[in-house]
């Protein structure tokens, strides 16, 4: 089980901040920082600096942290083009030295649509519309360089589009779906992604989605190879005026973190780890909100140490 940052730039952050917070994690080991995609800050509270773009984001950080995998999770193509999405994609793989993997949604966010003066459709729509964007991030991908792509849907329309630059990664970096969706999502991952997140979820609720996908995996072909399973959790490692901050930080109370994470010592964080690996997450994404908290870095690895020193055992019931 590799361990991941996941940041969430929205909440309030600069880019020296997320940078150093990058660079801290690649010191420690971590295997990869993504970030979300929003404009507008969820919930109440201190905008602070403002959001980032995850793009923009993305891009320095893959000229200027060497190492760490790096990507969006996850991008709404709601508000993201497809072909300028694969083409932004392209770019940052390139700048990244083949780093990159792109985490792609079909949109949630309503005040931050109605902010925007976008339409947040149906749920059927919007699933609809993201069927049309992985079709055609994946194709532009692998266009032969040279000739031009077309694509006539319901959603998208592109005529002769150059389906260019190419990706370091072929046939394209890593794409990443996710969501506890009972019938859409299952079958889109496991068409077109390479790894399935389950974001923010009990083990009972992470155990019925892995399933779902799996059933799927064996019912129809895909374009890759096995799917790898994740999972992104709240972790608030720590004591007493550390772990009140974090919890704070996170915008969820104590409860609420236990039922799709954990807050306390290392050794409850550790625990917490190891339930998510004992059902099948092979990858954990650490969600961090308070990106100044450098220290949270330093017990998260901590934890992951004392989780992969132990044999996790399966949940019952």
């Amino acid at each position: 089980m590799s361990l991941r940052v996941l940041v969430e730039p929205q909440q309030g952050a600069t880019y020296e901040q997320v940078r150093a917070l990058a660079r801290h994690a690649e010191s420690l080991g971590f295997d990869g920082l993504f970030t979300s995609d929003h404009y507008l800050r969820i919930g109440s509270g201190d905008p602070g600096a403002g959001p980032l773009d995850a793009w923009l984001l993305l891009a320095g950080l893959a000229r200027e942290v060497p190492r760490l995998r790096l990507g969006s999770m996850m991008s709404p193509v709601s508000l993201r083009h497809p072909a300028v999405l694969s083409l932004m994609a392209a770019q940052v793989d390139a700048m990244s030295g083949g780093r990159l993997e792109v985490g792609v949604g079909a949109g949630w966010y309503a005040r931050e649509h109605r902010a925007l003066g976008v339409p947040l459709d149906s749920p059927r729509r919007r699933f609809d519309r993201l069927a049309e964007a992985l079709e055609i991030i994946t194709k532009v991908w692998r266009q032969p360089p040279g000739s031009g792509f077309s694509f006539a849907g319901e959603h998208y329309t592109l005529a002769d589009w150059p389906a260019l630059p190419k990706p370091v990664q072929r046939p394209g970096p890593p794409l990443l779906l996710g969501g506890v969706g009972r019938r859409r999502t299952p079958a889109l991952a496991a068409r077109y992604a390479d790894e399935f997140n389950v974001p923010f979820a009990s083990v009972a609720d992470v155990i019925s989605a892995f399933e779902r996908v799996r059933g799927e995996c064996r019912a129809r072909p895909r374009f890759g190879a096995d799917l790898v399973f994740s999972v992104a959790l709240v972790l608030c490692p720590g004591e007493g005026a550390a772990l009140a901050a974090r919890v704070a930080a996170s915008g969820e109370h104590v409860d609420e973190i236990n039922r799709f994470g954990a807050a306390g010592p290392v050794e409850v964080v550790a625990e917490a780890m190891n339930r998510y690996r004992a059902v099948g997450a092979q990858r954990l994404y650490a969600q961090i909100c308070d990106v100044t908290d450098l220290a949270q870095l330093d017990e998260l690895v901590e934890a992951h140490r004392l989780a992969l020193r132990e044999m996790p055992t399966v949940p019952r019931g």
